[in-house]
């Protein structure tokens, strides 16, 4: 089976499946002393260009609430998209691990924080009876799929660090959207201001796992222990460093984010033809947004499993993965026609 619901459903990419083997070869240190993590250390600063911190953890949650929790005290509050991961999909967990308070702004037609929806927040500084706003939260690429450009991250963090503020990115779907941009990874952090960042390496085609980067180095003081204390410290952290060895050597991860990318065009394209689908949303990474018709469901969802995102209008989410093949979205469209 093939599915557009998510690029969690696809499987693991022969580099990194590689790369466990060779991980599991000998025996090593625990808990991220081992020589695999230090080398993956080494190299995520070299693809940074910046003196990073690096943790290796279990899942994408727990990336977030470690990255917030190393920013945040519990009498703050955090900044984020209405429709981020973090406020509406990964239940109350960040909230009941940091203790803040989250505040919803409301996103652009492109899914994306704007400095003057942000301005209108950044109130009642110094005020005890009020959540104090600690730290701004970005998703890249968006849950619309689109992407913020550097210059566009620039000009957030450069607001947030005027108001004290740090500067978080969710970045499930950083890769795919450093592929779309045609960017360098240290473009859309390093040199745009970033503090920390969740990179997601599950959605792009590792077995488990993802890592935060701390760049500021005002968070790195209490952050190891946090990531005890979060649960999130794998006791053979080496075999999450290793899939990230795999990702990040020669850009592999930037071959299979292009390829997700292109499906997701193709697929744009191919749905685009009948008249009873419009695509909502540009398609700037691998995910693609469609209102069709709800009598469609049952049939298309039988065979390509996916997301209604907004049930209203029936908009679809529809996600492309490093394996989506030309035959998957020519098969999808030609049921499409079968229903018009």
């Amino acid at each position: 089976m093939k599915s557009f619901a998510s690029d969690n459903y696809a499987g693991v990419l022969p580099e990194v499946m590689q790369a466990l083997t060779d991980a599991n070869q000998q025996h090593a240190r625990s808990y991220g002393a081992d020589d695999i993590t230090e080398r993956v250390r080494k190299q995520f600063r070299e693809v940074l260009d910046a003196d990073v911190d690096v943790y290796f953890v279990f899942n994408g949650t727990g990336a977030n609430v470690l990255s917030i929790s190393s920013a945040t005290q519990s009498y703050n509050s955090v900044l984020c998209a209405d429709i981020s991961h973090i406020y509406n999909d990964e239940s109350s967990a960040p909230e009941t691990f940091t203790g803040c308070r989250f505040f919803p702004l409301a996103s652009n037609e492109n899914g994306k924080l704007t400095a003057d929806v942000i301005k209108q927040r950044l109130i009642r500084k110094g005020d005890i009876h009020y959540a104090q706003t600690k730290l701004l939260s970005l998703t890249q690429s968006t849950e619309y799929g689109t992407v913020y450009t550097p210059d566009e991250i620039k000009e957030l963090t450069t607001l947030a660090k005027a108001h004290g503020l740090y500067t978080h990115v969710d970045g499930s779907r950083f890769f795919n959207a450093a592929a779309g941009l045609g960017c360098q990874l240290k473009d859309l952090t390093t040199h745009a201001g970033v503090d920390i960042l969740s990179l997601g390496g599950t959605k792009a085609g590792m077995m488990f796992g993802e890592a935060v980067a701390v760049f500021n180095k005002d968070l790195k003081e209490h952050i190891a222990y946090k990531h005890k204390q979060s649960m999130q410290l794998a006791s053979k952290t080496r075999f999450i460093a290793a899939q990230f060895e795999a990702m990040l050597r020669d850009d592999t991860w930037r071959k299979h984010a292009l390829h997700a990318n292109a499906m997701a065009q193709l697929l744009s394209q191919s749905i685009s033809q009948y008249p009873q689908v419009r695509v909502t949303k540009s398609v700037q990474a691998n995910a693609v947004f469609a209102e069709l018709p709800a009598s469609w469901n049952e049939t298309l969802q039988a065979k390509y499993p996916f997301y209604i995102w907004k049930e209203a209008t029936n908009e679809a989410r529809l996600m492309c993965s490093f394996d989506t093949a030309d035959e998957d979205i020519i098969s999808f469209a030609a049921m499409m026609k079968d229903l018009v």
